[in-house]
């Protein structure tokens, strides 16, 4: 059974760091892709970033590029979140994702977690 746990989300002021942490099992974690996604209440939930096996291809959205890293080990299945410079527009709830990999690891995610809330205050 794939289980995705989050942990690392608080409340901080913006300009401050964070770092998100999803432990994974129940699956062959190096075959599949990892990603962050976030959603606020009324809106979609989008992609923040994802990450393929091995770490080679690395995907950010345009609201995160430069302020937030992904990274993955696949010897722990864990995969981690970086945010610096946060701003009160990345408060949601960030939810950890994964799903195997066949060509890429943008869309069609179907396995996730509970999520985790970050609260950026101005």
């Amino acid at each position: 059974e794939v289980r995705l746990v989050e942990s690392g989300g608080g409340s901080v002021q913006a300009g401050r760091s964070l770092t998100l942490s999803c432990a994974a099992s129940g699956y062959p974690f190096r075959n599949f892709c990892m990603g962050w996604f976030r959603q606020t209440p009324g809106k979609e939930r989008e992609v923040v970033a994802t990450i393929t096996p091995g770490g080679g291809i690395l995907y950010y959205s345009d609201s995160v590029r430069g302020r937030f890293s992904i990274s993955r080990d696949d010897g722990s299945y864990s995969v981690d979140l970086q945010m610096n410079n946060l701003k009160p527009e990345d408060s949601a709830k960030y939810y950890c994702a994964t799903k195997y990999y066949r060509d890429e690891c943008r869309v069609d995610f179907n396995y996730w977690g509970q999520g985790t809330q970050v609260t950026v205050s101005a």
